[in-house]
């Protein structure tokens, strides 16, 4: 019986330390950012079976896997708009053409010229303008949270697309599911049998069996309505957002060809999740040129080639002129953008980040503050905020730029998840958006570089450690 046992002991070794190695090779042959194949060693070699079970679930790569078809990706980017737009009026200054070109390159992102732009950092407007839009809808209503939580401020907008479904209005509707595993799906039937049509982007209904799609959240925020006026920005459909005082955050409402910007990567989110289309051309109806706004609506995620935002906001940051003001709830830099930041910094460029004094992820401050002292000794200035959660995901530069979306700076959403931002260049915007960080400002504490060092050993210890598994946060 004993030897038995003891034959049992050494297969299940065997394949303990096969499963081990192959995984680790896996991971090196994978050619993936050093930082983040280091990171992941560290998790197989010093936490094995843990590590296992977390790389299966969370460290798989599927970018190169086909998880949408690629002539209908392009159709849509392209297509919908050829026949909608000309970009002969587009006159984006100069010095952001390669901005402009990037993003046309890495994301098949047109210019989109004089649309409408409201600047909302109250979540009682937004939901008050959302729901007087929804009320007015005619045609169709589309949209995508990636938190929609049965509380108060769920049912009432939930009550909206089943009264419009209704009506006869076409709504359909994408939530992710694993960010929602508490919203029961009875919620989700009750919108089906009022007609709204559901669907969730890269559904894990069987994580373990489904490994190599948990890992891609379906982070981004998107409403149209009516093809003609969309929203977009950091805000979820939840009480945090809608009515509590001490949460911060950023959203547009955009009237115009912006919109078409939106309706095209909600269709190819539709797509995505199963879902087909019949006429396309009907969902980008004729709409007015309301100002000299410019904008260019762009995505990232698993099924797009590069990290396109990514490559937009590292080259944002090194060519700014003036200044760089940055809003963001967790901020865990890729290598590149930390690179990016300090060249900004000691060229001179007045280089602002505002952040929260605690996140709602504990886990994650540490890791964020191992990144202040070298930042703020290349010139950086930190502020944080003291009593209000940062959650805007906001970049405003040289009186020119600005960005709102959905995207966090941080490994994950500049890398694996599913992200939305809109680009503008406009004068007036980026005054408001200005604006908003000064206003910020009063509320902040600033950190400084002689006070930040004389922390002590062990937090500085703490960050350092923690700071190794910040590509796998």
């Amino acid at each position: 019986m004993s030897l038995d046992i003891s034959v049992i002991q050494t297969i299940i070794s065997v394949i303990y330390i096969v499963l081990i190695v192959g995984t680790i090779l896996i991971v090196l042959t994978e050619n993936r950012n050093p930082i983040k194949t280091i990171a992941w060693l560290l998790v197989l070699v010093f936490v094995p079976i843990f590590g296992l079970i977390f790389y299966y679930v969370f460290g798989q790569d599927t970018r190169k896997q086909r998880l949408v078809n690629k002539r209908y990706y392009n159709k849509i980017k392209n297509l919908s708009f050829k026949e909608l737009l000309s970009e002969d009026q587009a006159n984006v200054l100069p010095d952001y053409n390669n901005l402009v070109n990037l993003l046309k390159s890495n994301n098949h992102s047109p210019i989109l010229q004089g649309s409408k732009v409201e600047t909302i950092t109250s979540g009682k407007r937004m939901f008050e303008a959302l729901l007087e839009d929804m009320e007015k809808a005619e045609d169709h209503i589309h949209m995508e949270f990636f938190i929609f939580k049965n509380d108060d401020t769920g049912k009432v907008v939930k009550q909206m697309l089943m009264k419009k479904a209704s009506e006869g209005v076409k709504v359909r509707f994408i939530y992710d599911n694993v960010a929602n595993w508490r919203v029961p799906r009875k919620f989700y039937y009750e919108m089906k049998e009022a007609g709204v049509e559901v669907a969730s982007l890269m559904e894990t209904r069987y994580p373990l069996l489904q490994s190599s799609k948990i890992n891609y959240r379906n982070h981004r925020k998107v409403v149209v309505i009516d093809g003609n006026t969309g929203y977009v920005g950091g805000m979820n459909v939840a009480n945090d957002y809608s009515i509590n005082p001490n949460w911060r955050d950023r959203h547009l409402r955009i009237e115009g060809m912006g919109a078409y910007g939106l309706q095209a990567n909600f269709m190819i989110d539709w797509y995505s999740s199963g879902r087909h289309w019949e006429d396309t051309q009907r969902y980008f109806p004729p709409t007015s040129v309301f100002t000299k706004n410019l904008m260019q609506i762009v995505t990232s995620g698993p099924y797009t080639e590069y990290s396109n935002l990514l490559q937009a906001t590292v080259s944002i940051v090194l060519s700014a002129k003036k200044y760089i003001y940055l809003q963001t709830p967790y901020f865990l830099p890729t290598n590149s953008l930390f690179e990016a930041l300090q060249i900004a910094c000691l060229s001179g460029i007045d280089v602002r980040l505002m952040v929260s004094r605690r996140s709602d992820s504990p886990y994650i401050d540490p890791a964020s503050h191992s990144y202040y002292e070298e930042l703020l000794k290349s010139g950086m200035k930190i502020y944080e905020n003291r009593d209000k959660f940062i959650h805007a995901k906001t970049m405003v530069v040289d009186d020119y730029i600005s960005v709102v979306g959905s995207c966090n700076l941080d490994f994950r959403s500049l890398e694996t998840n599913f992200e939305i931002n809109c680009y503008m260049y406009d004068e007036n915007v980026a005054a408001e958006n200005k604006a908003i960080f000064a206003e910020d400002m009063n509320n902040c504490d600033e950190v400084v570089y002689e006070e930040w060092i004389k922390r002590s050993r062990w937090k500085r210890l703490l960050e350092s450690i923690v700071r190794l598994f910040a590509p796998l946060m």
